[in-house]
């Protein structure tokens, strides 16, 4: 069995916690990661790209000149796509680019971010994270004392409205609620904090 030291904001052990180990397997399905990471990228895509053809654009209904007599190329519309100001032949029209993902595809993808988090040494187990203060220096001096120095994700058990506003003009830094995660949240970031009850929260939620 695997397990991982438990520490308060002080930065000091508390206990050793007995990770799951038909979750923390040290496997990494990089089929499933990809899976998961391009459809929750292609879901994030808005398909507002668009353009007129020459049926949209407006004028055009007058024939310019006569069919014969003239000398010059047949035209039947100056909305033709060869004259300026005319339509666009093959352009984008709006789409939607989602797509589903199977549900055991996007558990295994996200159980394999945590194992790779945990071979890394990247993964933060904390006992909790409450913070009286609303205040963004007091999140930083918690972080400071946590060691983390780089871009990290933070996983809680609960919605606090402290984290949320003591951390939000701290760059590269997220709080998230462990219902909501998903494999790309946590590729994003390269350190990892988890609450106690946040991972007891996820070995749940992948069983």
């Amino acid at each position: 069995m695997t397990k991982l030291s438990v520490i308060d904001l002080e930065g000091k052990s508390k206990e050793e916690f007995e990770l799951n180990s038909k979750i923390f397997d040290g496997q990494i399905n990089q089929f499933a990661l990809h899976q998961a990471i391009v459809s929750y990228l292609a879901n994030k895509r808005e398909g507002n790209a668009s353009t007129k053809t020459r049926g949209e654009v407006s004028g055009g209904g007058k024939k310019p000149w006569r069919q014969k007599g003239t000398g010059r190329a047949r035209v039947g519309s100056i909305r033709s796509p060869l004259w300026r100001h005319g339509g666009v032949v093959f352009g984008p029209h709006p789409r939607d680019f989602s797509y589903s993902v199977p549900k055991k595809i996007r558990c295994l993808a996200l159980k394999s971010c945590l194992n790779s988090k945990l071979m890394e040494k990247e993964l933060v187990l904390v006992e909790d994270f409450n913070i009286p203060s609303l205040k963004t220096k007091e999140m930083i001096n918690v972080l400071k004392k946590l060691k983390i120095n780089t871009n990290c994700l933070l996983i809680t058990d609960i919605k606090n409205e402290n984290i949320l506003r003591a951390s939000r003009n701290i760059p590269n830094f997220w709080a998230v609620n462990f219902k909501e995660v998903n494999a790309y949240d946590i590729l994003k970031f390269k350190k990892l904090i988890l609450t106690k009850n946040a991972l007891v929260g996820l070995e749940k939620r992948l069983k």
